[in-house]
């Protein structure tokens, strides 16, 4: 089988959209080497991460010619172009990686677009009027050409039916998975290392993604200050990149003598993450709303407890044994908070318990899962 990938994402983001990608690729060539993947790109990056795909002997890359890339047409060539280069290419199936598919259909050419979340239907007020119309337009079409739709999640596939009308025969649910790197076990020597470069607390709880409203970091310094009534606070460290959200947590913090307690985090490299997890003594999640929440099976990955928003999709990732509060009940947080640092062994269960749910989300699980909806498509 030869599989196309439209792969912008996996050269151009080295976070979100960019890892699922990547997963999708090494997960794809290490189990069923037999294939050949093509990766279309408007243009490549040199990253550790890219060039370990690119040396696999079953993974090729292809971009616009030389001339279109001078008159920067490298974007026309990937949004309309692209399905009739990978038939070109003897590609049987080209599978949009980040919500798209190009303009118009190619005979001969199945496609498979995945579809991670419609947060800009859900809540329009984060997004630019244009942005919702142009993502509107774009994930609408993927899916009308799709030949078949990958949501990953339930809630997402929920959601396509909902906003979008997608037929709910059309619909895979295929799961995310997390880098390798996060099941690794760090020694203490690498562990110290990266908790020496980033200054990090004792027995600290992480919270890590986007410093943004719908991330809801705010509910966790809310719930320290219920915790402060009656015990000493464990401190916070936050990583992600920051918003004007972060001086709306700050600004909390100060008014109630908590600043000293929270650390932000804004430069840490993918490599010293799973460290900063694996560190970690409790993994907090309360965000409103995710396609998904890679964060949390990274925690589970690491072997940290996890604690996540009831609703949306937040169970799937998490599974049966963490703890789920309201979004917006602080004083929830803070009992689910001391019931896991007071008990040793509930926290040992619940880290146990997310290993084994984490195994769902292996490589070679999601390589099976997605291989199989390849070839119910081609069968169609």
């Amino acid at each position: 089988m030869r599989i196309g990938f439209d792969a912008k994402r996996v050269f151009a983001n080295f976070t979100g959209l960019g890892n699922y990608g990547r997963f999708v690729v090494r997960a794809l060539s290490t189990y069923y080497p037999q294939n050949e993947y093509w990766m279309y790109t408007p243009k490549e990056s040199q990253h550790p991460e890219t060039e370990a795909l690119i040396s696999r002997d079953n993974v090729k890359v292809a971009m616009p010619p030389a001339a279109l890339k001078a008159i920067k047409l490298g974007a026309y060539w990937r949004s309309v172009s692209l399905g009739k280069v990978a038939a070109r290419n003897n590609n049987q199936l080209l599978h949009g990686l980040s919500n798209e598919l190009p303009f118009g259909k190619t005979k001969g050419l199945k496609q498979i677009v995945t579809i991670h979340d419609l947060l800009f239907v859900r809540y329009p007020q984060l997004y630019k009027l244009i942005d919702i119309a142009i993502y509107k337009q774009k994930f609408r079409w993927a899916c009308e050409q799709a030949d078949r739709v990958i949501a990953v999640s339930q809630q997402t596939a929920r959601d396509l039916v909902e906003f979008l009308e997608v037929p709910n025969e059309k619909i895979d649910v295929v799961y995310q998975g997390c880098h390798e790197s996060f099941r690794q076990e760090y020694d203490s020597y690498v562990l110290d290392r990266v908790s020496t470069k980033y200054k990090l607390p004792a027995d600290f709880m992480l919270n890590v993604g986007t410093i943004e409203p719908r991330k809801n970091a705010l509910l966790i310094v809310k719930a320290m200050a219920a915790l402060k009534k009656e015990t000493v606070v464990p401190p916070l460290v936050i990583v992600g990149k920051a918003t004007s959200y972060k001086e709306e947590i700050v600004k909390y913090a100060k008014e109630h003598q908590l600043l000293d307690q929270i650390q932000f985090l804004h430069d840490v490299s993918f490599e010293d993450l799973p460290k900063v997890y694996q560190l970690s003594k409790l993994f907090i999640y309360p965000s409103v709303f995710e396609g998904f929440g890679i964060p949390i099976l990274e925690a589970l990955c690491s072997r940290v407890p996890v604690i996540s928003s009831k609703g949306s999709c937040f169970s799937e990732a998490g599974g049966p044994n963490s703890i789920y509060v309201n979004p917006t009940n602080a004083d929830e947080l803070a009992e689910a908070i001391l019931r896991i640092f007071n008990n040793p062994t509930m926290a040992t269960k619940m880290i146990i318990d997310g290993v084994v749910h984490s195994m769902n989300f292996e490589e070679e699980q999601i390589a099976h899962d997605l291989m199989a909806v390849y070839e119910k498509t081609l069968q169609q």
